[in-house]
């Protein structure tokens, strides 16, 4: 974002988290063309009458993660027994739609892997089975890291269990900041410091996706919560936040092109030389690895209160219309196994949502990926209710409207706190 805005590594040049456009259930608007999306049969048909046929949606349409989706596909038909997937894949802005608009017309999946912001609508709705009971016997949810964990729960009941997760770290040009003399900083008055003190010729200190998208907010709220504020004080709390970036602005450290830049165009500035630092997350590892242009360095995002990123990734659930809850379960918890959840992930580049897993994978021996890892305990969901999406869009826009210098951060912070204080309360 993924939330996914939100989001887990993807191929090379390619913006994963661009996915996290919010969603706009009101209105048939997004349900544009195109939302058949493309049918992937893994073991099935292409419907799921047969009793032993699950059909499975997702929008992990990436090149490289194919053979990663379809090993687990293959393990899961081979070890829950008469089990047989078919799935469904969609772009990532068209699958919530596709789910609602299925609600209506009964074309709906057994089973799903969604954003974790996903939740906050499709619970509510009432789309979503309760899988508190299920999950009590399973007895495995101590396993997970709190922020992915709680993704899932909605007023005191567990809707879903995390497919993955990721969240936001602080990426940094080793040799640019060796020659300028600064160390990678910790604090927001470091990171200021940092930030000014590299800024020089066609580099800037600093680059962060400021789009007036959820991809955008997904950068915002670190800040947001290290100042130790939420969305109910988002009048104080938020104008903190915004006249911290706005000033980075003001002083040429932070471009003022960032208001157009998703977290992909972020990770472009930071190759080519023009950032010496960028926010962004571990889907943009894969790239980092295969460039030798940039040598970099990875550590958790500056502090100003208190230690915060953003919790983004992916949960699995099941539809309510589903007459398979059990056989979804079944195959859900599989994939949930320490041997073949750390085969999935390791082969499409995900990262574990399981707490006791931190110590096996890739990411047990990749000194990047510990970072993220653990940041994963300081990472928070964006689980505020329904009417997120609309939330979401409030304090996009307080983030353009500071950083383009149209209103003061304290306006911007004030208008965007009046119209998200009515939803919070709903």
């Amino acid at each position: 974002m993924a939330n996914r805005a939100n989001r887990p590594p993807a191929t090379a040049g390619r913006s994963p988290l661009g996915r996290r456009s919010f969603l706009r259930i009101s209105g048939s608007g997004l349900l544009a063309a195109g939302l058949t999306g493309s049918l992937t049969a893994c073991g099935g048909g292409g419907g799921g009458s047969s009793s032993k046929n699950l059909v499975w949606w997702d929008y992990l349409v990436e090149d490289a993660r194919q053979p990663g989706i379809k090993a687990l596909i293959a393990a899961i038909e081979k070890n829950v027994p008469g089990l047989k997937i078919t799935r469904r894949t969609f772009p990532y802005a068209e699958l919530e739609p596709a789910i609602i608009k299925g609600a209506a017309s009964g074309d709906l999946p057994d089973l799903a892997i969604i954003d974790n912001t996903s939740m906050n609508s499709l619970a509510p709705q009432g789309l979503l089975t309760d899988l508190t009971d299920r999950v009590k016997e399973w007895g495995q949810a101590d396993a997970y890291y709190k922020g992915p964990w709680s993704s899932g729960v909605v007023d005191g009941k567990t809707y879903s269990v995390p497919n993955n997760a990721n969240c936001l770290a602080l990426y940094y040009n080793t040799e640019l900041l060796e020659s300028a003399g600064v160390k990678p900083p910790k604090t927001w008055d470091e990171l200021s410091a940092a930030a000014r003190k590299l800024t020089k010729g066609s580099t800037f200190g600093l680059a962060m996706s400021a789009v007036k998208t959820e991809e955008g907010v997904f950068q915002l709220l670190p800040f947001l919560w290290s100042a130790g504020a939420d969305l109910d004080t988002f009048a104080t709390g938020g104008a903190t936040a915004l006249s911290y970036l706005g000033e980075l602005v003001k002083a040429g450290a932070l471009s003022k092109q960032c208001v157009g830049w998703t977290q992909q165009d972020v990770n472009n500035q930071f190759t080519s030389g023009r950032a010496a630092m960028q926010i962004n997350g571990p889907w943009q590892l894969p790239g980092l690895k295969q460039q030798s242009k940039v040598k970099w360095g990875v550590v958790p995002i500056p502090v100003d209160k208190e230690p915060a990123s953003c919790l983004g990734g992916e949960n699995w659930v099941i539809l309510k219309t589903s007459g398979k809850a059990d056989q979804a379960w079944r195959a859900i918890e599989y994939s949930q196994r320490k041997k073949p959840l750390a085969a999935y992930l390791g082969s499409v580049g995900l990262l574990p949502a399981r707490s006791d897993m931190a110590d096996s994978g890739d990411w047990a021996t990749d000194p990047t990926l510990k970072v993220f890892v653990r940041e994963f305990g300081n990472a928070r969901p964006r689980s505020y209710g329904e009417h997120y999406p609309q939330m979401s869009k409030a304090m996009a826009e307080a983030l353009q409207a500071t950083l383009t210098g149209s209103s003061s951060p304290g306006a911007a912070a004030k208008k965007a706190a009046d119209a998200m204080t009515p939803l919070l309360s709903k």
